[in-house]
């Protein structure tokens, strides 16, 4: 398979093209770390101006949605330690949670002394939807180029759950624990505008209720919501224009209590993520975290090499066997 000779973008991903020199357009595109600079000092910034502007003024700050894995974690405690706000934490359990991943939200929030809560979703309700996802392409292929179609769902429920939210405790900022790779700079700072959001809601909305029906609206919003008056709230990217090194991370949570799980691949919050993966390149033939580990590479946060090692990683069998049997995948 011919694979960006820059980045790590291959040959089946959607929209992409190569010149004379096997350079993909998405690294042709590319300014520069010079104006990529620029850019993430104008979202601190601009960031800093809305944290004088909100902090202090309501029960919480902010609402962040905390998966416990190691980048939500440390932007927890960015927020907490750096920035002195108020939070509310908020983790989805999807019925895949690690057991070291329960214990590491534990230990978090304790730490920090941070009020938290999980949202337990019906197990009936995702195992249908993830069983559709690992057959079906329900989604458009431009909605899935940084995602599975298994965690564009879950996300798309955490976040219009997450809004909801929000809007009912007048919380200003939604933060999300998204790496530089996974959250475009232009978006890092981004103000929830009710049309759009409308518009974006649909993209996930429309599918899901296809399939669940009306069990599925009590994850998004409702007319009311864009009709009463309320305030729509900033969403956060705060790893797209702070400092990122996974290193430095890792070292700075573990003073909390938290420790990578062992029985995942390439996540540290969700069992899931194995059969997602799977899942994902046997639809598509790209790796749903092709896009997010190219931009890395692009950007300076990751050498090429470890990102092809990380893209090329086996599956762990004994995971997916597990995964499929809780899906009750072969029951019929």
């Amino acid at each position: 398979m011919k694979i960006c000779t820059k980045c790590v973008l291959p040959e089946t991903f959607p929209g992409i093209r190569f010149n004379e020199n096997g350079i993909c357009n998405f690294c042709l595109e590319f300014k520069g770390l010079q104006h990529l600079e620029s850019k993430k000092e104008d979202c601190r910034k601009k960031f800093e101006i809305l944290v004088k502007e909100y902090k202090g003024k309501g029960t919480y700050d902010a609402l962040m949605c905390y998966s416990g894995g190691k980048d939500s974690t440390y932007v927890l405690t960015i927020l907490k330690e750096k920035y002195g706000f108020n939070i509310l934490a908020f983790t989805f359990d999807n019925g895949f949670i690690p057991e070291q991943t329960f214990k590491n939200i534990h230990n978090v929030v304790e730490n920090l002394g941070i009020n938290h809560f999980f949202f337990k979703s019906r197990f009936d309700i995702l195992k249908k939807i993830f069983n559709e996802c690992a057959n079906k392409n329900i989604y458009s292929v431009k909605t899935l180029e940084r995602a599975s179609a298994i965690c564009t769902s879950c996300m798309g429920i955490v976040k219009f759950t997450a809004l909801r939210l929000a809007l009912e405790k007048g919380i200003p900022f939604i933060v999300f624990g998204w790496s530089p790779g996974q959250a475009p700079i232009e978006s890092s700072v981004f103000k929830n505008n009710p049309a759009m959001i409308k518009i974006m809601q649909k993209i996930i909305f429309e599918p899901l209720h296809k399939l669940i029906g009306d069990d599925i609206k009590p994850y998004f919003l409702d007319d009311s919501y864009f009709n009463n008056g309320y305030r729509f709230p900033y969403n956060i990217n705060p790893l797209a224009f702070l400092e990122y090194n996974e290193n430095n991370i890792l070292k700075e949570i573990s003073h909390l209590g938290w420790k990578a799980p062992k029985e995942t691949d390439s996540s540290t919050n969700c069992l899931l993520n194995s059969y997602a993966i799977f899942t994902h390149k046997k639809q598509f033939n790209f790796h749903p975290y092709a896009y997010e580990k190219a931009k890395l590479v692009r950007e300076g946060y990751l050498n090429r090499e470890s990102a092809l090692k990380k893209l090329n990683k086996p599956i762990n069998r004994n995971n997916l066997a597990l995964i499929r049997k809780k899906l009750g995948i072969g029951e019929h």
